[in-house]
């Protein structure tokens, strides 16, 4: 079934709505963590699977110290010109045992959780090679495209906010020519746009391949990345009105945290640049060529949120440099406040000193005026040396 040529409308309106449903669905908390202190993005949960040196390749290894506690949740969506349905199990074996439809269409398995043995039931069922199972369960790869004999094999890593915290997760893509399989460490995700839109009948999924669909995976989890650079901006705004008004540690600290959160961003956003462009180039039968259109609007956002993200890391490196400056201007300030206080007083101490030593034959201790004649020294001094310190620019509103 080829799918029809698109045109240059439907593109910019399936990028403009896939770009309003991803900033409507956490508009509400990006607000919250543009305001507040940025925590350092984080796995969503620290990977179990970790082979040691030295062990043979493959998923086996993981199978047989495989945690029994991990949960998984296995949805399966069928659509076409037939319709719309929507599986959901907690067992492999039923997922892959759920009967296809005789009519053309497109079916989606989303497995959220790794557990070893069911990355390798999918595995086998599906001709996967085992070195691309054991890419699925170690969550620390590049994102990078494989192409097979059958099916291309995608690695993306997708950027989220889950209770203030950005979160880093990899997703795993097997492309077939009809069906496609992500593998997700924990569940929540940002297809939910994508899900929706499955569910429209006029929606141009019904007569696109499993191409299209991953392309709009693809799109949705570039698209939500947008707001989240949005309210660094805003954060790094605020931040710097904050710096110039009272720079404290703890802007300090808001501040490193950012720096560090946009560094980590950026090495996930490169390599998935490099994705878009492989498949942009990619001249296999998996990505129709009518479809090239779709994943160059995906490459061109992609540059643009990495500018953004450019601009922002520009933004946070000059802030460090205003931060410092600021501290020091605020040192210099109360130095010189200390230093003219001191001064007042260097007159008054020397009188002080003068006639408080100890020799018995001072001639103005026995006179009666000696005590306001001292004063009225110890004021003209200071008087003098404030009228100087005005003079001067020192002290005063122009100060």
């Amino acid at each position: 079934m080829k799918p029809p040529i698109a045109s240059a409308k439907d593109v910019a309106q399936a990028t403009t709505g896939a770009l309003s449903n991803a900033a409507n669905a956490i508009t509400s908390s990006i607000l919250v963590v543009g305001k507040s202190v940025f925590k350092p993005i984080s796995r969503s949960s620290e990977s179990p699977h970790v082979a040691e040196p030295g062990t043979a390749p493959g998923i086996e290894q993981y199978i047989k110290k495989e945690d029994p506690t991990i949960r998984i949740r296995i949805t399966v969506i069928d659509y076409g010109e037939f319709g719309h349905e929507t599986h959901t199990f907690s067992d492999i074996e039923a997922a892959l045992a759920l009967p296809k439809k005789e009519t053309p269409h497109v079916r989606w398995i989303n497995i959220d959780g790794l557990r070893p043995s069911t990355v390798d039931q999918v595995g086998k069922h599906f001709g996967l090679h085992t070195l691309s199972a054991e890419d699925v369960i170690n969550t620390y790869q590049r994102p990078k495209v494989e192409t097979f004999e059958s099916h291309l094999f995608i690695i993306a890593r997708q950027l989220q906010l889950a209770d203030d915290k950005l979160k880093n997760e990899q997703v795993s893509f097997f492309l077939f020519s009809d069906t496609l399989i992500s593998f997700q460490e924990v569940e929540g995700d940002v297809f939910d746009p994508v899900r929706k839109r499955l569910e429209n009948k006029t929606s141009r999924f019904r007569t696109y391949q499993a191409d299209y669909l991953f392309y709009a995976l693809l799109d949705s989890i570039v698209d939500h990345i947008f707001p989240i650079l949005e309210a660094y901006g805003a954060a790094l705004e605020e931040l710097e009105f904050e710096i110039l008004e009272d720079p404290t540690t703890s802007s300090q600290q808001k501040l490193f945290s950012m720096k560090r959160d946009l560094s980590l961003q950026r090495r996930v956003l490169w390599p998935i640049r490099e994705l878009v462009d492989h498949l942009h180039r990619d001249e296999s039968a998996f990505i129709h060529p009518d479809l090239k259109t779709f994943y160059r609007d995906i490459q061109d956002n992609v540059m643009q949120v990495i500018d953004l993200l450019e601009t922002y890391r520009d933004t946070a490196s000059g802030l460090s440099d205003l931060y410092q400056s600021s501290v020091g201007n605020k040192m210099n300030e109360i130095m010189k406040l200390l230093t003219i206080m001191a001064s007042f007083f260097i007159p008054i101490t020397f009188l002080a000193g003068v006639y408080g030593m100890n020799f018995e034959h001072i001639p103005e201790l026995e006179w009666k005026y000696s005590y306001p004649v001292f004063w009225s020294l110890c004021l003209s001094a200071t008087a003098g040396l404030a009228v100087f310190f005005w003079r001067k620019g020192w002290i005063g509103p122009n100060s």
